[in-house]
């Protein structure tokens, strides 16, 4: 049974197919999806899809960096508010992005290291978001390091040496996506080093397509590509791969129903 980490069902792209996604994510062996939050007005299509595929979808929250603007503070004034009455998996999707625009970088600062706090006080993992932005990011982890925080860096493109970096900030796991299939995309050789006791697997459809799919949109059934990629980087059976990615994300998660209690 395979944990898909992070996907983004609730959006548009699935509108005319959601359910045949979620039937094909099924067959190919996915047990469970976990549900990042980007921002309040994407919030309400999120439980809708937590209520429509009960105990296969799980929701999480949080202010997507690409989202902070300047009303960042009622963003975090309603992520605050769901987190006082109801139940979430993470806090997530979160972090520093640097790529799209400079624009608002003290606001997202600030809005992470916020949301991070919260994280400490609920108990919850982080789904962390970092484009463009590594340095910046670790300042911030490392200089809180102490609220003892536990997560994964979705999506992760680092270098070894970074992933070592991240590990003196807390229980952080690495989130190996699509990017992995990608010819010359360097990650390949990172997941050779990193240890596999760190290693989730997600899709974050419908982006990052992994191959053969890429240039299509990317769906949970796709994570297949993705585990099948890590078996044979670190030669080792596919079943041994969903198994510890599963352990994996298990032990991060905590999700009902999927994982031991």
């Amino acid at each position: 049974m395979i944990i898909d980490t992070h996907c983004h069902l609730y959006v548009d792209a699935f509108d005319s197919d959601r359910t045949e996604v979620v039937e094909r994510a099924k067959e190919a062996g996915v047990g469970a999806i976990i549900l990042p939050g980007i921002d309040k007005e994407n919030h309400p299509a999120l439980m809708r899809t937590v209520k429509e595929f009960p105990h296969f979808c799980y929701p999480a929250i949080g202010l997507h960096p690409t989202s902070v603007t300047t009303d960042y503070k009622e963003e975090l004034t309603f992520i605050e508010q769901q987190l006082k009455e109801n139940d979430f998996l993470s806090i997530g999707e979160i972090g520093i992005d640097g790529y799209w625009s400079k624009e608002y970088m003290s606001q997202q600062q600030d809005a992470f290291v916020q949301q991070l706090e919260w994280a400490a006080q609920y108990d919850l993992p982080v789904i962390i978001h970092s484009r463009n932005a590594f340095n910046e990011l670790f300042d911030i982890l490392y200089h809180i390091r102490h609220l003892s925080l536990k997560g994964v860096f979705h999506a992760f493109s680092g270098s070894y040496d970074q992933y070592k970096q991240l590990q003196k900030c807390g229980a952080f796991k690495i989130g190996i996506g699509g990017v992995v299939t990608y010819k010359n995309a360097g990650l390949a050789q990172t997941v050779t080093k990193i240890d596999p006791s760190s290693l989730i697997v997600e899709t974050d459809a419908p982006w990052l397509t992994p191959a053969p799919h890429r240039g299509k949109r990317n769906e949970s059934s796709y994570i297949t590509h993705i585990i099948q990629k890590i078996s044979e980087l670190l030669n080792i059976p596919y079943q041994q791969v969903e198994i510890f990615t599963r352990q994996n994300a298990c032990s991060l998660f905590k999700i009902p129903y999927i994982c031991p209690a």
